[in-house]
């Protein structure tokens, strides 16, 4: 691949092209549908490992010299999994587990990477970090990285049934820095409007934000809806993971009855909800928020200052999502969210996370929305595309 001099996240067309001379290369053939307009979904290996505890191979004799995976991490592996067999194999809440994926990388010494659960990964509390050989950080592809990639996972609120070939994660390839400083992500929303006020009317256009209205530092800030969604008479502002439901085979989709999982969070009279210790939700933004086809953006884990709670395990949006050409402009953004230590009110309007936009390196062959698949497109309180009504 020839050098590369913008700064910028790789599109549709780069990622195939990377494939085909394979810098990125796979132990089976790496499929059209995993090839996302801004990231690559990474697949699954044959076999997975129960791990006594999480670990960051920074230390070169961790890895030292060996070739095979089991090496690597011989010294915290319990038992290990086979997941090509069958239907797959149980992973259960609570447990550490490392899965070598089937892809691989060669990179050019202009092109690094990072990584991001899915969105649907996220949504069921599935905590999951790549892990790369002699590297400091979780998620972080050093530009330049050759080798094999692993993947962490922690299921934290539901036990899981994974098969190898299934995808956890995505990851996106960049060259140089490509985040938008605060002054190009004021001008980008002068130009092009990136955040909408929700009106959940479809026959009335939604207003775009005002610059002023607009509050911009290191990224785009968020809030969260307490008001709700009216529909059926009822005002539902979120939901609230189960204690000790059945196990969800990640493979089916539109499958389980979603109140066998989920408690539905009403909306309060005053405009609060008090979020429990240790408990999952699922809530949304107040604002619909889009992402224009020129650029990516990744909702970044925002602890408040008192550290009591985070939000987001996942949040790469794509080129477009929530670009549309009706009068509903933009989309909910969705959180996932778990508080620490103590009961946590949050009310409805509060500054809850924040968004950080990145250039493209060129303009996506593909992008998000109903024509690729995508699953969220002009989402509202959405859970995972795992559940159904």
């Amino acid at each position: 691949m020839a050098t590369l001099q913008k700064h910028g996240i790789l599109p549709y067309q780069q990622i195939r092209r990377l494939i085909k001379e394979r810098v990125i290369s796979a132990d089976l053939q790496i499929e059209d549908r995993q090839v996302q307009p801004a990231s690559l979904d990474l697949r699954l290996g044959a076999k997975a490992y129960r791990l006594r505890s999480s670990f960051l191979p920074e230390r070169t004799d961790t890895f030292g010299e060996q070739t095979n995976c089991e090496d690597l991490f011989k010294h915290l592996t319990m038992y290990e999994i086979p997941l090509d067999d069958g239907d797959g194999a149980i992973l259960e809440k609570g447990h550490v587990y490392l899965v070598p994926l089937m892809e691989k990388l060669e990179l050019p010494k202009n092109i690094g990477g990072k990584a991001n659960p899915k969105s649907s990964t996220g949504r069921l509390d599935i905590f999951t970090r790549v892990i790369t050989k002699f590297n400091v950080g979780f998620d972080e592809i050093p530009v330049g990285y050759k080798g094999s990639l692993f993947l962490e996972i922690v299921s934290r609120s539901f036990t899981i049934r994974v098969k190898a070939g299934l995808a956890l994660n995505q990851l996106r390839l960049a060259v140089g820095n490509p985040e938008l400083s605060d002054t190009q992500l004021h001008r980008l929303h002068r130009e092009t409007s990136l955040l909408y006020k929700n009106n959940a009317d479809p026959d009335h256009p939604n207003l775009p934000l005002l610059p002023r209205e607009v509050r911009i530092h290191q990224g785009l800030f968020l809030r969260i809806d307490l008001q709700g969604d009216r529909k059926a008479g009822g005002a539902l502002v979120g939901y609230k993971a189960k204690k000790n439901s059945d196990v969800i085979d990640l493979s089916k989709i539109g499958f389980y009855p979603a109140l066998e999982f989920w408690e539905p969070v009403p909306m309060h009279t005053n405009g609060t909800v008090i979020l429990e210790p240790e408990e999952f939700y699922i809530l949304a933004s107040k604002e619909r928020i889009q992402v224009p086809i020129g650029y990516a953006a990744e909702m970044v884990a925002y602890e408040a200052a008192c550290g009591e709670l985070r939000t987001h395990y996942a949040g790469f949006f794509d080129p477009g999502f929530g670009v549309t050409h009706n009068k509903q402009k933009g989309t909910q953004a969705v959180l996932e969210v778990r508080p620490h230590d103590v009961p946590f009110t949050i009310y409805d309007g509060q500054t809850f996370f924040k968004v950080v936009y990145e250039k493209m390196l060129e303009t996506p062959s593909q992008v998000y929305g109903m024509a690729l698949g995508s699953s969220y497109h002009q989402q509202g309180l959405t859970l995972s595309k795992h559940f159904k009504w």
